[in-house]
């Protein structure tokens, strides 16, 4: 009686999917635009896959925006090729057509076979050998409708077909097929070649496994070499399907290679896979398969045109609301933001920031390093309060300015830097309010009464509707109204102050008559040792003065390091960022530079919290300071607060016209009278710091 023959499983292989980033479109119609025109010619083009298991990238071939070619062709190939392991490049070609009636026309069969007839001829001629990213050839056909933002595609993945078909005689994990000392010596060696910028692009390799359980990776053309005294030898590849248990779509071509320049019938193969940046031999397959081509002499025949939801049907995708420019410039602005919670900032909360409205008191040169570090935050909701203009020194200083703004009489800075902020995203919401601040020290007539009573409303709506309040004002005293508002509403203050060489940013405390919020409550605010932070004027034993009379005209103009500011400004925006993504937010404690993150609730994802950054730029230091609230101070105490809260305007017109009102409201006065009676010289000692005396016109 004859032997039944025992039926052989054909391999099944796991078909490549297509990803197209939107940034690839954008590059494509601007080369579209700008450069081709009419010219339909096929154009090369690089795409990118990977063995890793990310979701979005496993079993995915990649367009991206590099994968056009670049006017500078070396750093576009060493960009493409090089440096980024998670980026294997393959060769493709890119048909686009004018119209969609050519689009539907294109002679999709002959494309696919002129392809792979690439293919078939790389293998014979032995360049599949020394360049075998180009066994996994790819093809593109479109149609960009650029009027309505939409594109039409059709992905083809070239396949050369076996002939018969190749048969599956084992498929298991690689972990079960290679010993416990093989499998740390593969994936030793894997991780190895993958981390070697010269193996980015050779996604095929050979893996030799000694007698002494030691694997060596090695280049295909090293084949003949491999044939001595080892274990085993496998055929490795960059497997991009992570998920199923089939091989991935590459190893088709790759048999074809094997069978056709080595004669081998049987072929052991390995399709590597990654877990976390890292071989992962569970995941991984080691696969024994049979191998045979009809014949030699003429290519096989090929398929590989992507299916569509099971159908052999093109893609299309409308961009056109994120192929706007500035719908595409939000996305792109925000990307650093999104990558920063991957790794770094796992917790960073990206709606607190996109969603805060800041209001900059002061447009000068702390007022505008301040409003480009807040948009690189994701900070879109941003008004200016400043009365001055534009003036010919400005520019060279303040960085939303130009030499136009300062033309004629000027441009009032705070509608030019809404201008300026504008053009440099036009996705922001920005106002600029043109105002000057009221200041205690400087008595008003009665005729100015109802102007000044008007801007002081209007100062306190604005407080009261945003989030954030920068005190960037050119004046010490033109902050006191602005710090006693904040304190009143409870509303986070971050102040910043200039001298020559020197700095000071601190952020004020909550008000002093606010109750918790019912989640604060919540919490036990007596492990955390929470008191009340100071304001700007906590350690004053004065009222805020006149500082603008008889000054020279050193005293009347910026005069600071120019490095100064933008390293204020940057402080400044770092700690209201601290604060939004603190769990305790205003209510906060002071931190200093030896405090550190052990886990608790009350710790800032973004490492300590500093009530006050004082730095020398002359001696390049910075140190961290804490000021509690003082019961005495003329802007948040709640003696101060109360009074303003009973008798409103009048109160500030006191303030405001009478120098030495606050220090009798406060009891500065009689510390001072029972101070002098023991021979305190207070004249030298009028101000926490001469350094925070901020010049910034």
């Amino acid at each position: 009686m004859d032997e039944v023959e025992t039926p052989q499983t054909i391999l099944q292989f796991a078909p490549f999917n297509s990803s197209v980033d939107e940034g690839f479109w954008h590059s494509f119609s601007s080369l579209k635009l700008d450069k081709l025109g009419i010219d339909d010619s096929p154009i090369p083009i690089t795409g990118f896959y990977a063995p890793c298991s990310h979701p979005q990238v496993s079993n995915h071939l990649t367009l991206l925006s590099e994968s056009l070619p670049s006017d500078d062709e070396q750093s576009s190939m060493e960009s493409t090729s090089h440096g980024n392991r998670n980026k294997c490049p393959v060769p493709g070609i890119l048909y686009n057509t004018n119209t969609v009636e050519s689009f539907n026309k294109l002679d999709k069969q002959s494309l696919l076979k002129a392809e792979a007839k690439k293919i078939w001829e790389d293998i014979q001629s032995g360049k599949a050998v020394e360049d075998c990213s180009l066994l996994s050839r790819f093809l593109v056909i479109s149609f960009a409708d650029l009027k309505k933002w939409s594109f039409r595609y059709w992905f083809a993945f070239p396949a050369l077909v076996l002939d018969p078909p190749a048969s599956l005689v084992e498929l298991k994990p690689a972990s079960e097929y290679f010993s416990v000392e093989e499998a740390e010596s593969v994936s030793a060696a894997c991780n190895d070649w993958r981390d070697s910028n010269l193996t980015t692009d050779v996604p095929f390799f050979l893996v030799s496994v000694s007698s002494d359980s030691k694997a060596t990776i090695r280049h295909l053309k090293d084949w003949e070499s491999c044939q001595g005294d080892h274990q085993k030898l496998l055929f490795g590849f960059y497997d991009p399907c992570h998920l199923s248990s089939n091989p991935g779509w590459p190893l088709r071509n790759y048999l074809a290679l094997i069978r056709s320049r080595w004669n081998l019938e049987t072929v052991w193969f390995f399709c590597y896979r990654e877990s976390r940046g890292f071989a992962d031999l569970n995941l991984s397959l080691v696969g024994q398969a049979l191998v045979t081509l009809s014949s030699a002499e003429t290519a096989p025949n090929s398929v590989g045109w992507e299916l569509n939801k099971g159908k052999r049907v093109p893609r299309s995708i409308s961009l056109a609301n994120s192929m706007d420019p500035t719908r595409l410039a939000v996305s792109a602005c925000d990307l650093n933001l999104k990558l920063m919670r991957w790794r770094a900032l796992p917790s960073l909360n990206l709606n607190v920031l996109s969603s805060v409205k800041c209001l900059l008191l002061g447009a000068g040169t702390l007022g505008c390093q301040v409003a480009r570090t807040l948009m690189g935050w994701g900070i879109r909701n941003i008004t200016f309060v400043d009365y001055g203009k534009v003036a010919m020194s400005n520019p060279v200083r303040q960085s939303l300015y130009t030499f136009e703004d300062c033309v004629g009489r000027g441009e009032f800075k705070a509608v030019a830097a809404v201008k300026s902020l504008k053009q440099i995203f036009p996705a922001m919401e920005s106002t600029g309010v043109v105002m000057a601040i009221p200041m205690p020290g400087h008595p008003i007539s009665s005729q100015e009464e109802e102007s000044v009573l008007g801007d002081c409303k209007r100062l306190s709506d604005l407080i009261e509707s945003h989030d954030a309040v920068f005190l960037l004002t050119d004046t010490r005293e033109s902050r006191w109204l602005p710090s006693l508002l904040c304190a009143n509403a409870n509303k986070i203050a971050i102040n910043a102050a200039l001298g020559f060489d020197s700095y000071m940013v601190m952020r004020h405390g909550a008000g002093p008559t606010t109750s918790l919020s019912d989640d604060m409550q919540n919490l036990d605010m007596n492990k955390t040792k929470t008191q009340r932070l100071g304001c700007y004027f906590c350690n004053d034993v004065v009222a805020p003065q006149d500082s603008m009379t008889d000054r020279t005209l050193d005293q009347q103009c910026t005069v600071t390091r120019p490095g100064l500011a933008p390293i204020a400004g940057a402080l400044a925006v770092e700690l209201l960022v601290g604060v939004l993504q603190h769990p305790f937010g205003i209510y906060a404690k002071g931190d200093n530079s030896s405090s550190s993150n052990g886990g608790n609730i009350d710790d800032s994802p973004l490492g300590i919290l500093p009530h006050q950054i004082r730095g020398s730029v002359s001696q390049f230091s910075q140190i961290t300071l804490l000021g509690q609230a003082s019961n005495s101070c003329t802007a948040c105490s709640e003696t101060v607060i109360s009074e303003y809260r009973e008798r409103g305007n009048s109160f500030i017109l006191e303030a405001i016209n009478h120098p030495t009102y606050l220090e009798d409201l406060t009891g500065l006065t009689e510390l001072k009278k029972a101070a002098n009676s023991f021979n305190l010289d207070w004249e030298d000692d009028d101000t926490d710091d001469d350094d925070d005396v901020a010049v910034d016109m």
